[in-house]
């Protein structure tokens, strides 16, 4: 960890399951005993059951191995039942922190962030109770084995641990060499999965312009260098496997002509017992590591999506508690606001300042890429300023806690966004859904009537992303679930982009009844039918307010019949407007 860096909440997680991976290393310890088992047996059997004849020494030996036989299946079970605890624990630790912060990740268009970290968290899961992680456990114990070997006869124990070595090296040789392309065939994989789902979901755009062909060739070029780094990985790690696997196989053999040796130089006395038990432990120390080598790109798959899980909760700190607040009245008030896009430089807000007391309508206009969409985000929080405030009754917009404040806010974003599931669900907010509000929501901006046509009325199933309703349905879907509950302050951007002229009236009248019980409402449009509704105006030209006021006046400076209306500081605008 480098200095001054907070420690790693996915390594305090893991920590905080100490004890259950002591007793996993436990259970280990005594599983690599009695995997000796049978090499015990043997030796009885040809030491005292060849040399006495006695068949019951033959079957109580035969009772006591099936014994142990038992024993080690039951404890091996209780280890993998140990380790499928942690996994569980892990998740439920860690599953609503790392949605949250791939949430928190695409609100700031941090790069490279997408629901592969999701995918991430499962593969971490899945390594914690997999078998690669058990051979990992059992390589340091494998020298027991050697120790073994070594009481036996020190030149086979030699062997042994030569065996052991040579096996290490290969296992680091195989990272060394099948982690680079296997981490790039990781990230290419991602690469492709995601430009495949952003294409999917503009099918029909590139149905309709026969952009198809094009659209394949570059997802061939992601899904080619896929499966070049993939193949460089496992040429890689099968020849390394391969290799592992010959090593085992001779030492084994070679322990067993070792001893052989040793037994007609008199080394191991009459019997012969101790030299195949010597060569059969010797084929039980290369068991883990080669396993583990067999497995390896499963290790740094794991690996890749545990520092993948790492860096995204180190750059996405956990919010700290903070105090509740009450409810807010509406009053607004933007302080010489700054502002870009998430990790850009290039501003797009350029030291706007207003003031909207609570109750009232303010109308936000200008040409297009004046930076009207981004003041809505920032109104509603959802992106941080650059430098400035955005104030609701005094608190900071952004740092409010959403969950809090989400209730008494209402939001419709340019480009309506509905999610796979009920009519109800979508205007209730995903909430407890009351029939009552959601009803009174969808009168008020003049969807209902189209809702009951449905064969399921307000329990249809819209489709992802409302696929199922036609534009002007959706954005209407998208205003009630904005005014669902009588929000305290509303902003609506382009709410009537979408609506015909029956739509538009409707519109109107919702704005007129959320003014009337005392909603404060940011409406930004370029169309003049709603400003009726308006109190007051900001022209943004540039990233700038380059007019603000009563709307009256603002409409005659911008006609030309009154000098401009001087944008006042946020202090004395209330007592202006």
């Amino acid at each position: 960890m480098k200095p001054n860096q907070l420690p790693s909440e996915l390594h305090l997680t893991l920590l905080a399951q100490k004890s259950f991976f002591k007793k996993a290393m436990l259970f280990s310890f005594f599983t690599n005993l009695l995997v000796m088992a049978p090499t015990i047996y043997m030796l009885e059997v040809y030491d005292r059951v060849v040399n006495s004849r006695s068949l019951t020494t033959l079957s109580m030996l035969t009772l006591l191995v099936v014994g142990l036989y038992a024993l080690m299946e039951l404890l091996e079970w209780v280890r993998t039942e140990i380790l499928q605890l942690i996994a569980r624990r892990f998740d439920a630790a860690m599953s609503e922190r790392i949605f949250d912060s791939v949430f928190e990740a695409n609100l700031r268009r941090i790069p490279g962030t997408s629901t592969q970290i999701i995918s991430d968290l499962r593969s971490v899961r899945e390594f914690l109770a997999s078998p690669a992680l058990i051979a990992l456990m059992d390589v340091p114990l494998a020298m027991l084995y050697i120790i073994a070997i070594f009481m036996i006869n020190e030149v086979m124990g030699v062997m042994s641990l030569i065996g052991a070595v040579i096996a290490v090296i290969l296992a680091y040789l195989t990272e060394r060499d099948s982690q680079p392309p296997l981490t790039l065939a990781n990230r290419s994989a991602i690469a492709a999965q995601n430009y495949a789902a952003n294409s999917l979901r503009n099918a029909q755009v590139i149905e309709a312009m026969g952009m198809l062909g094009g659209i394949h060739r570059r997802w061939m070029a992601k899904q080619k260098q896929f499966l070049i780094s993939q193949a460089q990985a496992s040429d890689a790690a099968g020849g390394y496997s391969s290799l592992s696997k010959f090593v085992g196989f001779t030492q084994s053999s070679l322990l067993l002509g070792a001893g052989c040796w040793l037994q007609l130089k008199g080394a191991f006395g009459a019997g012969g017992g101790m030299m195949i038990v010597a060569s059969t432990l010797g084929g039980r120390v290369l068991s883990p590591i080669t396993q583990v080598i067999a497995m390896w790109k499963q290790v740094i798959n794991a690996r890749d999506a545990y520092a993948r899980l790492d860096n995204l909760l180190r750059a996405i700190p956990a919010k700290p508690e903070s105090m509740a607040l009450p409810a807010p009245e509406g009053a607004l008030t933007v302080e010489q606001v700054m502002a870009a896009a998430p990790n850009t430089a290039v501003a797009i807000i350029r030291g706007v300042s207003f003031a909207v007391p609570a109750g009232q309508v303010l109308a936000v206009v200008g040409p297009s890429a004046s930076g009207k969409s981004t003041l809505a985000r920032l109104l509603v929080g959802v992106w941080p300023t650059a430098g400035g405030k955005v104030r609701l009754d005094g608190v900071e917009v952004f740092s409010w806690n959403k969950a809090e404040l989400g209730p008494h806010l209402g939001y419709l974003p340019q480009d309506v966004e509905l999610f796979a599931g009920s009519l109800a669900e979508n205007i209730a907010r995903f909430g407890h859904v009351d029939m009552e509000k959601v009803e009174a929501a969808a009168r008020a901006v003049g969807v209902h009537e189209a809702i009951m046509a449905l064969p399921s009325g307000y329990e249809s199933d819209i489709g992802d992303e409302g696929c199922f309703l036609s534009g002007g349905q959706r954005q209407r879907v998208g205003l009630a679930r904005a005014i669902y509950g009588k929000p305290r302050f509303v902003v609506l951007d382009e709410p009537n982009s979408s609506l015909d002229d029956a739509g538009e009236h409707a519109l109107v009248r919702t704005l007129q009844a959320l003014k009337e019980q005392g909603t404060t409402i940011v409406l930004i449009t370029h169309r003049t039918n709603v400003l009726a509704v308006a109190d007051l105006m900001l022209v943004l030209v540039d990233g700038q307010g380059r007019l603000f006021g009563p709307r009256d006046q603002v409409l005659a400076a911008l006609r030309g019949e009154q000098p401009a209306v001087p944008q006042p500081s946020p202090s004395t605008q209330i007592a202006t407007a």
